[in-house]
């Protein structure tokens, strides 16, 4: 994944649409002195010509270019993509269509299903509950789920996948370690390991409020003991519980009034409704049968959500839609280390203590795009976010403490305080695009064309 997120305002952010990203890409602006390029913005708006920026324009060319083809080429319909720095946006461009066999462009307020890069935003949730005093990273989550103080550890299962023995915790895990993916939770999003076979059977996701998704991951084993390794997992599902029980609010209300409404993310939530239902992206995936790339009706073996509908439970997991311009809005956010146009949402120290990480050195990944490299060495795991240490020995052009995610249907963004930017990218195809990662392609064609990063 590495190598590769509406209201009232919507009038607001039309506008904004139109005018700064439009002439992103077509009329050229004096360049901008180096020494005020330098200094992050507080506010996403207007924009910088790629030299003003200290881009090569021939050499950004390729990223256009590549991301053009993979639209020729059929692997989507279309997608948006966002390139900002210093809080100006370099290019925001759109591919394609909206669907194939669509005769609509692709717009820029389209919406997509973002999935995974839900996580950032209930991460940021959880650290304002932080920043309020409500919990310490190293509590044990039993203080605030107490569901889980029976929990037992998964030892061995049988060739057909049936769990044979457990053992109780040695400890129960800590919110740390929820919010890094080694707490032990599974997910069920496959079902090789045993017990992500029994989140499937349980439908620990498809329950029907946060509070029965964790009576049902209570009746289910851990997959380790808790920070012994790293598995991607059910957790931040958790942490929106969490959210909802310290806030005394449901979770997509806290969100939307302490992130998105300050953020003026106007179409950002956990559905569309009813009358933003039609800027709704299709979502497709490849089918082996046909090969050939149809509409996806499905997702992990349930049925696709109807978003202009308010779900039966909201997934801090996966369960948000958005605009690329909303999660630029976000990614900017968090580039000012935690504030735009003059609202904040965190403080510097928790932003930076989210872009930290806090994956013990004696942790292996199996798999987390980086080769099985420790996470400590190279590519790291911070509070909801992945965490680039050292981007050199990762293979990576961008600079140091650079945060990132994607999400299921391809989605991905990454923002990097060390040369001010941050990249958003929104397409809509289960299972990867039958081709490069996109995400890895747009790191290294965005970071070849930046000869100067002094500006």
């Amino acid at each position: 994944m590495h190598r590769r997120a509406y209201f009232a305002a919507a009038l607001s952010a039309a506008l904004l649409l139109q005018a700064p990203f439009a002439s992103a890409q077509t009329a050229a602006q004096a360049p901008v002195k180096a020494k005020a390029a330098a200094t992050p913005r507080a506010a996403l708006s207007g924009s910088l010509t790629p030299e003003a920026a200290g881009f090569d324009p021939a050499r950004l060319k390729r990223l256009d270019d590549y991301m053009a083809k993979v639209v020729t080429d059929g692997r989507v319909p279309g997608m948006t993509t966002l390139l900002a720095r210093h809080g100006k946006v370099v290019e925001y461009k759109t591919y394609g269509k909206v669907g194939f066999g669509s005769g609509q462009a692709m717009p820029k307020d389209e919406i997509f299903r973002i999935y995974s890069m839900s996580k950032p935003l209930t991460g940021v949730a959880m650290m304002i509950l932080f920043e309020q005093g409500k919990w310490r990273l190293d509590d044990p989550v039993t203080r605030y789920v107490p569901e889980f103080k029976n929990l037992k550890v998964m030892v061995s299962a049988d060739a057909d996948g049936k769990i044979t023995k457990v053992e109780d915790m040695k400890r129960p895990p800590t919110m740390r370690e929820i919010m890094s993916h080694t707490a032990g939770f599974g997910y069920g999003l496959g079902d090789e390991h045993p017990v992500d076979k029994l989140y499937r059977e349980k439908k620990v996701l498809g329950a029907g409020s946060l509070h029965e998704m964790i009576e049902r991951t209570a009746e289910i084993p851990l997959m380790f003991q808790p920070g012994t390794n790293w598995s991607y997992s059910s957790a931040v599902d958790i942490q929106g519980y969490i959210v909802e029980k310290l806030s005394g609010k449901p979770f997509g209300q806290f969100l939307q009034e302490n992130v998105f409404g300050p953020l003026k993310m106007v179409d950002t939530g956990f559905s569309t409704g009813p009358a933003k239902a039609a800027r709704l992206a299709p979502v497709y995936a490849y089918d082996k049968k046909q090969d050939k790339v149809v509409e996806a009706k499905t997702i992990f073996s349930s049925d696709m959500p109807d978003y202009s509908k308010p779900p039966r439970m909201e997934s801090g997991g996966g369960g948000l839609v958005s605009t690329t311009w909303d999660y630029a809005r976000f990614c900017q956010m968090i580039l000012n280390k935690g504030q735009l146009d003059g609202v904040r949402i965190l403080s510097p120290a928790s932003v930076e203590l989210m872009d930290t990480n806090v994956i013990p050195r004696n942790v292996l990944v199996n798999s987390n795009g980086s080769v099985g490299l420790r996470f400590n060495e190279a590519v790291g795991f911070g509070l909801d976010f992945m965490v680039d240490n050292d981007p050199r020995k990762a293979g990576s052009l961008e600079g140091k403490n650079t945060m990132s995610w994607g999400g299921a249907a391809g989605t991905w963004f990454w923002i990097d305080p060390t040369n001010d930017l941050f990249f958003v990218g929104m397409i809509q195809r289960l299972g990867g695009t039958g081709g490069d990662d996109l995400g890895t392609m747009a790191r290294t064609l965005t970071y070849q064309a930046l000869l100067h990063p002094e500006k």
